[in-house]
């Protein structure tokens, strides 16, 4: 099922450069800074329960798909906000919709992961479709029950060196601290997300502002108690571990307003009366503050901009966030961080990590600013783009102008734990493939590719994300 040339150029001489380079590369450690696992999965350890909460339910990359061709969400698992009884809970029922519409991801990376995973994690050894799903369920699920399938066991099975969670600024982060007080030896580190802080107008912010104040042990009730409350929790983030932050925006927009002016949009959004205005300029004042607390606290600071979330109205509402409704939005860089990046972008202590939905930026905004701001480093394709031509479409138009060592490496952006060594995989075969073309066109030397592919793999995401 799995070519051992796969994703390669046909080309024979590109081929098997590209051969020898990735496999130079394939057995290094996974260093995985930026994903959205449950931390508890491995605090806890517990048995995955079927193969079904272990790889659909968690993956909004799948039930996007099937949503789309007409497969109601409660079909696979997934609980309505008003009823969540109303949902299929036979896993075995919800596994086989998903072997009758596998063949939907043909094409995708989705269908690039599923494939590997099946065969290289459990063994699996013919194609999923709707006849061989109640087979490879059974197969997979027998394979669950061995302790060697248990989260902590597929942790070092993977070789992951360091993973990195991603947790909301009021999370008091006791798995990982249960981590640590278990002697297990896995790097599991969190990651400072104060998106439910920072935007006035989510739902539930003045409850995590209350929230906040408990955690901090003061009342939140002016704007200079909520920038210590923030910087307090940052502290308590690096006391666990953490090495950087990350921030969701629909727009990089970042301007510096007056104390004053903070002072009254945040009052008013503490009396309920704040507006889309006042969120979109207490947004860019804040990633302004959060800049400056990364200068002082060395946190790396990641900024994910461009998606329209939850666009599905009727989705959003029935069943929450974060079901597979992102839409990308075209972004602007240039204009909407000259404030921050004239104001922290030649400092040496900090840095920023940049994610976008808009390839159109890459080489007309995002490639000349990291290749000229020293604070700045490129993220990887991102969500949509974080594929077999996503890839191949980043490093074509950012390394001209950036190089590759003002791009933060590859990390795997995922809830799905098991899908982790192939989205590796994956970008260290693309890699590997567009370094033996430029050899091949004698662009770079071999052995200038042959450093250049430990160092996309392995050294940049460590540099990047300052991982002692």
């Amino acid at each position: 099922m799995l070519h051992p040339d796969r994703y390669f150029n046909p080309d024979p001489g590109v081929r098997k450069i590209a051969r020898e380079l990735y496999g130079s590369v394939a057995n290094l450690p996974l260093v995985c800074p930026h994903g959205h696992v449950d931390p508890a999965l491995l605090s806890e350890d517990r048995p995955f329960p079927d193969p079904t909460e272990l790889i659909i339910i968690p993956d909004h990359y799948i039930f996007r798909m099937l949503y789309s061709q007409g497969v109601p969400l409660e079909s696979i698992g997934i609980p309505p906000r008003d009823d969540p009884e109303q949902r299929e809970k036979d896993s075995r029922a919800i596994w086989q919709t998903f072997g009758d519409h596998f063949h939907l991801f043909r094409g995708t990376p989705t269908s690039c992961w599923l494939r590997q995973e099946f065969a290289e994690v459990f063994g699996v050894t013919e194609p999923l479709n709707g006849s061989s799903a109640m087979e490879i369920y059974d197969h997979i699920a027998e394979k669950l029950k061995n302790p060697e399938f248990r989260p902590r066991q597929l942790f070092e099975r993977f070789h992951i060196e360091v993973l990195s969670t991603t947790d909301g600024a009021t999370d008091t982060l006791e798995h990982h601290q249960k981590i640590r007080e278990s002697g297990w030896k896995g790097d599991v580190r969190p990651t400072f997300r104060p998106d439910a802080v920072v935007n006035l107008m989510h739902p539930s912010w003045r409850d995590q502002i209350d929230r906040l104040g408990d955690l901090t042990g003061q009342e939140v009730t002016s704007y200079d108690r909520y920038i210590a409350a923030i910087e307090s929790r940052r502290e308590f983030f690096r006391s666990m571990g953490a090495t950087a932050t990350d921030h969701g925006v629909t727009s990089p927009y970042s301007y510096e307003i007056s104390h004053a002016d903070a002072e009254a949009i945040f009052q008013r959004a503490l009396a309920g009366g704040g507006t889309e205005e006042d969120e979109r300029r207490f947004t860019a004042h804040m990633l302004m503050e959060l800049a400056r607390m990364s200068v002082e606290d060395g946190l790396v600071m990641q900024i994910h901009a461009g998606s329209f979330r939850n666009h599905n109205r009727a989705i959003f509402e029935r069943f929450g966030p974060d079901m597979g409704c992102d839409i990308p939005l075209r972004a602007e860089f240039t204009r909407n961080l000259r404030a921050l990046l004239n104001k922290f972008g030649n400092h040496p202590n900090f840095r920023l990590v940049l994610f976008t939905l808009d390839e159109s930026t890459y080489s007309r905004e995002l490639a000349p600013l990291a290749g000229h701001y020293p604070a700045l480093r490129l993220g990887p394709p991102w969500w949509f783009h974080d594929s077999l031509e996503g890839m191949k479409r980043f490093r074509r138009s950012v390394t001209e102008t950036a190089g590759i060592y003002n791009t933060a490496g590859f990390n795997d952006d995922t809830r799905a734990f098991p899908s982790i060594p192939a989205r590796h995989d994956l970008c260290r075969r693309v890699d590997a493939n567009f370094l033996a073309e430029l050899v091949c066109e004698y662009v770079i030397e071999l052995d200038d590719a042959e450093e250049m592919i430990v160092d996309l793999a392995y050294n940049l995401a460590r540099e990047t994300y300052r991982f002692a």
